[in-house]
């Protein structure tokens, strides 16, 4: 088998951010609401510049992770890895893929493009 490459996907990046950011907007509302703020638009601006300046900063840092899958390991950044037969559970949550070792350690694949992809290829390498 030939090494194979998980690289992150910047449409996945953008989406999720933009999940992040719906989420981040309705949340800081929500706490200015029951603050009585007369002013509760604010928070939309606030989580949405928040989330927008993450993704931002983030962006070169988390674009440029790569993980590759070889005949025995998956090895990531930052010395992360993983040899296959150690490899317990793998699954996708959102753009990621999360593989829980037998040993209970996690690691996440984020931004795939097709997360069903990246599992069916570590699935079918451990196997």
């Amino acid at each position: 088998m030939a090494a194979r490459e998980f690289k992150p996907d910047r449409g996945a990046y953008v989406r999720a951010h933009a999940w992040m950011a719906a989420i981040g907007m309705g949340g800081a509302m929500a706490v200015l609401w029951i603050m009585g703020s007369t002013h509760i638009w604010t928070g939309a601006i606030g989580g949405l510049a928040a989330i927008a300046l993450r993704g931002w900063y983030m962006a070169s840092e988390e674009l440029a992770v790569v993980w590759t899958l070889t005949e025995d390991a998956l090895t990531g950044p930052a010395g992360r890895g993983v040899a296959l037969s150690q490899i317990g559970t793998v699954r996708t949550m959102g753009s990621y893929v999360q593989v829980v070792t037998k040993g209970g350690d996690k690691h996440l694949i984020k931004y795939q493009a097709d997360p069903a992809a990246t599992l069916n290829a570590i699935e079918r390498a451990k196997a």
